[in-house]
Protein backbone atom coordinates (compact mmCIF):
# COMPACT_ATOMS: atom_id res chain seq x y z
CA UNK A 1 0.00 0.00 0.00
CA UNK A 2 1.33 3.44 -0.88
CA UNK A 3 1.41 6.31 1.56
CA UNK A 4 -0.80 9.34 0.88
CA UNK A 5 0.99 12.45 -0.36
CA UNK A 6 1.67 15.09 2.30
CA UNK A 7 0.64 18.09 0.19
CA UNK A 8 1.49 20.65 2.88
CA UNK A 9 5.10 19.46 3.19
CA UNK A 10 5.38 19.16 -0.58
CA UNK A 11 4.19 22.75 -1.02
CA UNK A 12 6.72 23.98 1.54
CA UNK A 13 9.48 21.97 -0.12
CA UNK A 14 8.66 23.48 -3.49
CA UNK A 15 8.63 27.00 -2.01
CA UNK A 16 11.99 26.39 -0.38
CA UNK A 17 13.32 25.22 -3.74
CA UNK A 18 12.13 28.44 -5.36
CA UNK A 19 13.74 30.59 -2.69
CA UNK A 20 17.00 28.64 -2.92
CA UNK A 21 16.94 28.93 -6.72
CA UNK A 22 16.45 32.69 -6.53
CA UNK A 23 19.28 32.96 -4.00
CA UNK A 24 21.57 31.19 -6.48
CA UNK A 25 20.63 33.65 -9.21
CA UNK A 26 21.15 36.63 -6.88
CA UNK A 27 24.54 35.25 -5.86
CA UNK A 28 25.71 34.73 -9.44
CA UNK A 29 23.89 37.65 -11.06
CA UNK A 30 24.22 40.40 -8.45
CA UNK A 31 26.67 39.60 -5.65
CA UNK A 32 29.51 38.19 -7.76
CA UNK A 33 29.45 41.08 -10.27
CA UNK A 34 29.50 43.49 -7.30
CA UNK A 35 32.50 41.66 -5.87
CA UNK A 36 34.56 41.38 -9.03
CA UNK A 37 33.35 44.40 -10.97
CA UNK A 38 32.96 46.97 -8.22
CA UNK A 39 35.31 45.65 -5.49
CA UNK A 40 32.49 44.91 -3.03
CA UNK A 41 33.36 41.49 -1.55
CA UNK A 42 30.87 41.92 1.29
CA UNK A 43 28.03 41.26 -1.18
CA UNK A 44 29.23 37.68 -1.74
CA UNK A 45 29.83 37.21 1.97
CA UNK A 46 26.26 38.14 2.84
CA UNK A 47 24.40 36.59 -0.10
CA UNK A 48 26.69 33.54 -0.09
CA UNK A 49 25.95 32.88 3.58
CA UNK A 50 22.21 33.12 3.02
CA UNK A 51 22.46 30.92 -0.06
CA UNK A 52 24.53 28.34 1.84
CA UNK A 53 21.95 28.15 4.62
CA UNK A 54 19.13 27.76 2.10
CA UNK A 55 21.04 25.06 0.21
CA UNK A 56 21.59 23.01 3.37
CA UNK A 57 17.93 23.50 4.36
CA UNK A 58 16.76 22.34 0.93
CA UNK A 59 18.93 19.22 0.98
CA UNK A 60 17.69 18.39 4.50
CA UNK A 61 14.07 18.92 3.42
CA UNK A 62 14.60 16.65 0.42
CA UNK A 63 15.91 13.90 2.70
CA UNK A 64 12.90 14.29 4.98
CA UNK A 65 10.59 14.32 1.93
CA UNK A 66 11.69 10.80 0.98
CA UNK A 67 9.56 9.47 3.84
CA UNK A 68 7.19 12.33 4.52
CA UNK A 69 5.81 13.21 1.07
CA UNK A 70 6.95 10.50 -0.07
CA UNK A 71 9.33 11.03 -2.97
CA UNK A 72 11.85 8.58 -4.35
CA UNK A 73 15.51 8.78 -3.43
CA UNK A 74 16.34 9.49 -7.09
CA UNK A 75 14.12 12.58 -7.09
CA UNK A 76 15.70 13.71 -3.80
CA UNK A 77 19.17 13.23 -5.29
CA UNK A 78 18.12 15.11 -8.44
CA UNK A 79 16.84 17.92 -6.22
CA UNK A 80 20.14 18.13 -4.35
CA UNK A 81 22.16 18.08 -7.58
CA UNK A 82 19.78 20.54 -9.22
CA UNK A 83 20.33 22.99 -6.38
CA UNK A 84 23.98 23.26 -7.42
CA UNK A 85 23.12 24.49 -10.91
CA UNK A 86 21.49 27.85 -11.70
CA UNK A 87 17.84 27.29 -12.67
CA UNK A 88 18.16 23.65 -11.49
CA UNK A 89 15.63 24.00 -8.66
CA UNK A 90 13.05 25.29 -11.14
CA UNK A 91 13.49 22.21 -13.31
CA UNK A 92 13.22 19.91 -10.28
CA UNK A 93 10.10 21.80 -9.19
CA UNK A 94 8.30 20.58 -12.30
CA UNK A 95 9.09 16.99 -11.28
CA UNK A 96 7.96 17.67 -7.71
CA UNK A 97 4.70 19.11 -9.04
CA UNK A 98 3.94 15.75 -10.64
CA UNK A 99 4.23 14.05 -7.25
CA UNK A 100 1.36 16.16 -5.95
CA UNK A 101 -1.01 15.10 -8.70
Amino acid sequence: MTKPVDHVFLTRLRRLGHVEGVSTLVLFGVAMPLKYGFDMPMAVTIVGSIHGFLFVALVAALVVAIERVPIGWRLALAGALGAVVPFGPFVVDRWLARVGR
